[in-house]
């Protein structure tokens, strides 16, 4: 099997650092990795064949210093850049700095990143390509005029309380508000319009209509430069606290999956997904967004254009490696025939993060001392379950980054199964003396709505208030 680089440099850090380096270890590809100060004894830039150091530990000083990771790119020869998610991983002016300096973006074309960068542009790009999106205003909302509220206000009774108001740029449950009532639809405009400008540097908004009782349900999509397109099963990603998941699965339990039209919602749902994509062109890995209400209408929310921090997911049940795929797709191979994959039993994910589930899930930087997985880590755990970790013990959950320690990942031949396994890994799981949401995640799995597959995204917040 030929290797498509010989080289990658991996512009991200912690277990997906890892995780990429692990595929390209395996392909015979060298990698280099990219370090900031706090992360200078970090498991990632240990085993990578090659370690620069770009900056100090704020985030916007080194893994999104753009300049110094392309300085990193060209001081060790990479062919190709891996940026992981997060940091400049959906960025189109990283792409093309990356490829002026000789190498190979990991990830769809700048034009794509640039369509799904913009809500309003990823609105388009799906009503062109007759997916359903939210109901809402499909350009930005005006503000600062009277007669910019009083359209704000129409709009609003148009889409129908509640509604919610969202910056174009925003991600995370950022510049994000709930309005139920016309009279606080200003005050949540310019709050949202605001947080919006300071974390995007995009001041603008939009209404979309609040779907009650919502569950997230995202499609694993992957496209190549020569028409390729396949839909790879769905990921329910509804156990989410602040606007983030902590536990993902698939396939997805909601039952209007079940019954005698299930499969045919879900390969509608996959087909919805593969026309926006591929009216985009799109290439590489990456995920389309859907939000359901209680009757199971889908409705497309936004692309993530990238690998998700769920993918291993849909890797323990078509037997995939998406990086690997990544990887070649990149070099400019054709995918093999995915149409062929049948995924195989069911997969959980939970996220353990340094965060205090009793306090609004407040991240709880602090001290690792002792570290223990059951099952092991790596190519050495066991079968069936997969920990996806970037720290080790004697190191630091810093407040510079995001607080996740792992990804606990299990199979089963049912989502019993997969859920017991999972259960069974983080009672074996120690870690301390720094807080964590181990016992949180428990009880996630133990409740009677999750065991029924009933939950949506206002579960995992409102278990944690009882």
């Amino acid at each position: 099997m030929t290797k498509p680089f010989d080289k990658v440099l991996v512009a991200n850090r912690g277990e997906i650092a890892r995780r990429v380096m692990r595929t390209c270890r395996r392909l015979g590809i060298r990698t280099v990795a990219v370090y900031s100060e706090a992360d200078r004894d970090a498991p990632h830039v240990a085993e990578a064949d090659e370690a620069v150091l770009v900056g100090p530990p704020p985030a916007k000083d080194s893994y999104l210093n753009a300049d110094a990771i392309l300085a990193a790119v060209r001081a060790t020869g990479a062919g190709a850049v891996h940026p992981g998610y997060g940091f400049l991983s959906e960025k189109p002016e990283f792409a093309r700095a990356v490829s002026a300096a000789g190498a190979v973006f990991v990830g769809p074309p700048a034009g794509v990143l640039e369509a799904f960068g913009d809500k309003m542009k990823a609105r388009r790009v799906a009503l062109e390509a007759g997916t359903r999106p939210v109901p809402g205003t499909d350009e930005p909302m005006p503000l600062g005029t009277e007669d910019d509220l009083a359209a704000a206000r129409r709009a609003a009774a148009h889409v129908g309380y509640p509604v919610i108001v969202k910056a174009v740029g925003g991600g995370g449950g950022i510049g994000m508000q709930v309005v139920g009532e016309p009279h606080l639809l200003e005050r949540a405009l310019k709050s949202c319009s605001d947080r919006g400008k300071a974390a995007f540097a995009d001041a603008r908004v939009y209404l979309e209509r609040y779907v009650a009782q919502p569950r997230h349900i995202e499609v694993q999509i992957f496209c190549d430069g020569h028409g390729g397109a396949y839909a790879l099963g769905e990921r329910e990603c509804s156990v989410q606290r602040r606007h983030q998941k902590i536990v993902e699965e698939t396939p997805s339990p909601a039952r209007f999956f079940s019954g005698p039209d299930g499969e045919a919602r879900r390969r509608g749902l996959f087909e919805a997904a593969l026309r926006v994509v591929r009216r985009a062109g799109y290439v590489g890995a990456g995920t389309c967004e859907f939000i359901a209400d209680a009757e199971g209408n889908l409705f497309f929310l936004e692309v993530n254009a990238r690998l998700q921090v769920e993918h291993p997911v849909t890797e323990m049940v078509t037997g995939l490696d998406l990086v690997e795929l990544q990887l070649r797709v990149a070099a400019g191979e054709r995918l093999p025939d995915l149409s062929r994959v049948v995924p195989k039993g069911h997969a959980i994910e939970a996220r353990v993060c340094a965060e205090d589930p009793s306090k609004g899930f407040i991240p709880k930087p602090g001290s690792i001392h002792e570290l223990v997985w059951a099952g092991g880590v790596g190519e050495a755990q066991t079968p069936g379950l997969r920990i996806e970790s970037g720290v080790r013990a004697g190191m630091k959950i810093t407040p510079f980054y995001d607080p996740m320690i792992a990804k606990v990942v299990a199979w089963g031949e049912t989502r019993r199964a997969a859920v017991e396994a999972l259960d069974g890994a983080l009672a074996g799981t120690r870690i301390a003396p720094c807080v964590t949401n181990v016992d949180f995640l428990r009880r996630v799995l133990g409740d009677a709505e999750f065991v029924a597959g009933t939950y949506d995204t206002r579960f995992a917040e409102a278990l944690a208030r009882q």
